[in-house]
């Protein structure tokens, strides 16, 4: 009779189905914060990416220079609905998907130019607000004088 026991395996108690059951909680989170570093790793970014393409190409107009994904130079001459004609010499034109496109020279540029005139207008802000409330700082000093020499006499 005993060795039928152990052949069908020891009876399970209440504290291993317990240690089961923590196990499978464990291996539960494991699994939930996998996903989560995937999700903020890989997925999230690739998003983000993706947006920005897309808003790259839907922002495509006549006489942007751009970049395709074979290394092409250009400057585009005709926007159509899934395709753009670009300019790459005098006489020569070539039609690409929007999706060959890998960047918008130009774009670049123009935003370059922009972040130095806004950073000016930070640091013009931040020059005046001292010279403002210093005067309010000199009128708390001459106010808090009296005071002291009444607390003197």
């Amino acid at each position: 009779m005993y060795s039928l026991i152990l052949a069908l395996g020891t009876p399970t108690t209440a504290s291993d189905g317990a240690a089961a059951g923590g196990s499978m909680v464990t291996t539960l989170i494991t699994f939930g914060v996998i996903i989560l570093i995937f999700y903020f790793l890989i997925i999230r970014p690739q998003r983000k990416r993706d947006k920005e393409a897309k808003a790259m190409l839907a922002a495509i107009k006549k006489g942007d220079k751009i970049v395709t994904i074979g290394g092409i130079r250009g400057t585009v001459a005709v926007v159509k609905e899934s395709t753009v004609i670009v300019k790459v010499d005098d006489n020569t034109r070539i039609e690409f998907s929007k999706n060959a496109i890998s960047s918008v020279l130009n774009k670049k540029e123009v935003s370059a130019a922009e972040k130095p005139a806004k950073k000016t207008e930070e640091k013009i802000e931040k020059v005046e607000k001292p010279a403002v409330e210093a005067p309010k700082a000199e009128e708390n000093a001459e106010e808090a004088a009296p005071a002291e020499e009444k607390a003197e006499n």
